[in-house]
């Protein structure tokens, strides 16, 4: 993806190194510049704790609980593997934020089963915004029932933590195949409302399932209205947009503004435009567990700044 023509060498780089670094990049961010740093070397930093930044919150998504064909017939396997991996993390958050497709089917069942594996999850908050298999029963009522109370059942609602002010939004309850998710214009207005007042200073992270930018719009990969959402949030020097769906890391930047697509722990998706439509994609079973994964935040720095890094489950 590209940027706006004002982003730096050094944004662009770090970008590149993101899409090619197979190991993962650890990215930090400070008044809107990048710096790009390999897990690998993060993970012998022997700085203190603190030093290192304190560790924020670790992004899962697409789980499928409930899938069973053939590119991935153990979705729950490969979950467990997750939260393993999040659990052994040695500076471990308090925090998790899936970003949607809980389940495959939204089926109750399928809610139960996922509900009991990610109770593992050795943290205090977790956080949840639905993907649209987690809508696809007639009500959107087996979601809700678990996952609405934060929200008033709206789907969106905000919280601070850490000093970050985290946004969370719904664009599946509209959702068609093949056409653009949507906002709609009473959570834009709530909003645009939620950030007023808030210092420009203030770190923002959002997460939603669907993208927040167009990616690609034959197989319906954005958001038709998240240009206004944007614009609520140019003022802001440190924002984050995360989201799933695509099951596949890619990233922009537009000034102070990242996006970034988490993997699934389920299966793979094909490249935008690099088969007849998205869809789970079948690929060898030593392949897989590079192909899945999960992404991880943490506060570093004074004034405070943002890291990202993402790990595979390979």
């Amino acid at each position: 993806m590209t940027a706006d023509a004002d982003i730096n060498a050094s944004r662009r780089h770090a970008l590149k190194c993101l899409a090619y670094g197979g190991a993962g990049t650890l990215f930090t961010l400070a008044g809107g510049v990048f710096t790009p740093v390999d897990l690998a070397q993060a993970a012998t930093d022997a700085r203190p704790r603190a030093a290192r930044g304190i560790p924020l919150f670790v992004q899962i998504s697409d789980t499928h609980i409930g899938f069973n064909k053939e590119a991935n017939p153990d979705v729950a396997g490969t979950l467990k593997q997750t939260i393993e991996l999040v659990n052994a993390m040695p500076d471990r958050p308090d925090m998790v934020i899936h970003t949607g497709d809980i389940t495959h089917l939204s089926k109750p069942a399928e809610f139960d089963a996922a509900a009991l594996l990610l109770s593992k999850l050795r943290v205090v908050e977790l956080h949840t915004t639905p993907g649209e298999h987690d809508v696809a029963d007639a009500t959107a009522s087996e979601y809700f029932n678990r996952y609405g109370k934060p929200s008033g059942n709206r789907g969106y609602y905000s919280f601070d933590h850490h000093g970050v002010h985290f946004v969370g939004l719904i664009n599946v309850l509209q959702f068609k195949p093949n056409n653009l998710a949507s906002l709609g214009a009473e959570q834009l207005e709530w909003l645009e409302a939620d950030l007023k007042g808030r210092a420009a200073s203030t770190p923002i992270v959002v997460f939603a399932h669907m993208p927040m930018w167009n990616i690609y719009e034959p197989w319906g990969w954005g958001t038709a209205d998240a240009g206004q959402a944007m614009g609520y949030l140019r003022r802001f020097g440190s924002v984050t947009v995360l989201n799933g769906h695509i099951h596949q890391i890619v990233q922009k930047v537009e000034g102070h503004i990242t996006f970034h697509t988490a993997r699934s722990t389920a299966y793979p998706q094909p490249a935008a435009g690099a088969a007849p439509g998205p869809g789970p994609l079948k690929v060898p079973a030593d392949q897989l567990p590079r192909m899945l994964g999960v992404s991880s935040v943490s506060v570093q720095g004074h004034p405070q700044a943002l890291a990202l890094s993402d790990r595979t489950l390979a």
